[in-house]
């Protein structure tokens, strides 16, 4: 069984999905239907953008999303998925590329999205911090006895827990764990505290835009963040992408959970190859590979 999976944000890079653009005029026409849908030229700063560019909110996600949900329309009758899941940002576009969304209506989400989260950071300065070498119930335990604002965040692999909050309280923790014998406690460069409570006000807006999108059940089930569980229902789909704001990214579970029921393998579908890796701290000896354009030529 062969499971597709669907990075976040982070994967960004200058030159992204240009050779997309390039390879034929339906791929070019998708991405130019995205600058009208937008209404600006996202592909402009995708291919010639600076990384400073390409970390703009407003860019970032729809860039991710865009290359990951055209690269899966450009690999075709390869994009055969028995399971699909997306970390974060990334289930957007395995919703999209599994037909449970429209392209159109994914995009104008995943906008819609990103500058309810860019308002949330403005008003709540917050951040996150990355944790290596340490039990999650060793970082949960820290961060509940913390006093502000600071949640496990991104489970992102065993031995590699993200978490989120005030800033204070995050550099307090990261001081606490590192005397618990945290092998890295590294602050990160985002712009605030995703997946934590200081997202409630994103969640609120984002809650009224998904409930007035048409959702249908995907083509197979989708591994969503906030459960790590298969699931197919539009209604549950639609209410875990709204708690998903606020709600850790349980992406540990959900590798475990797909390899509990049958993947043998493992696409990456869009840039980078961070999932690959995760998906290797898991089991060293799992298939994993990156969906690529020549596939489909």
């Amino acid at each position: 069984m062969k499971a597709f999976v669907f990075p976040g944000q982070g994967a960004q890079y200058p030159g992204m999905a240009k050779d997309l653009y390039e390879a034929n005029d339906t791929l070019k026409n998708r991405l130019e239907q995205a600058n009208d849908i937008l209404g600006f030229r996202i592909t402009d700063t995708m291919f010639n953008g600076t990384d400073a560019e390409l970390k703009e909110t407003k860019v970032t996600q729809p860039a991710i999303f865009l290359h990951s949900v055209v690269l899966a329309e450009a690999i075709g009758e390869a994009f055969q998925p028995a399971m699909v899941a997306g970390h974060s940002l990334g289930e957007f576009s395995a919703l999209v590329a599994a037909g449970a969304l429209s392209f159109e209506d994914g995009l104008k989400l995943v906008s819609q999205r990103a500058m309810a989260m860019q308002r949330a950071c403005e008003a709540n300065p917050s951040t996150m911090a990355a944790i290596l070498g340490l039990d999650d119930d060793v970082v949960e335990g820290v961060c509940e006895t913390t006093e502000g604002v600071v949640v496990a965040a991104n489970y992102n692999c065993p031995g590699q827990l993200v978490i989120s909050g005030a800033n204070e309280a995050v550099e307090a923790a990261c001081a606490k764990l590192t005397e618990a014998g945290a092998r890295r406690a590294l602050l990160l460069p985002v712009g605030g505290a995703f997946h934590s409570p200081l997202m409630q006000p994103a969640q609120a807006e984002l809650e009224g835009a998904i409930a007035n999108t048409s959702f249908v059940s995907p083509r197979c089930p989708i591994y969503q963040n906030v459960t790590a569980s298969a699931v197919t229902d539009p209604a549950q789909i639609k209410a875990n992408l709204v708690a998903q704001l606020t709600a850790p990214v349980r992406w540990t579970q959900t590798m475990q959970q797909m390899i509990a029921d049958g993947t043998s393998e493992v696409v990456e579908v869009g840039p980078g190859k961070v999932l690959q890796g995760l998906f290797k701290k898991v089991d060293r000896k799992f298939q994993v590979s990156s969906a690529s354009l020549e596939v489909a030529e």
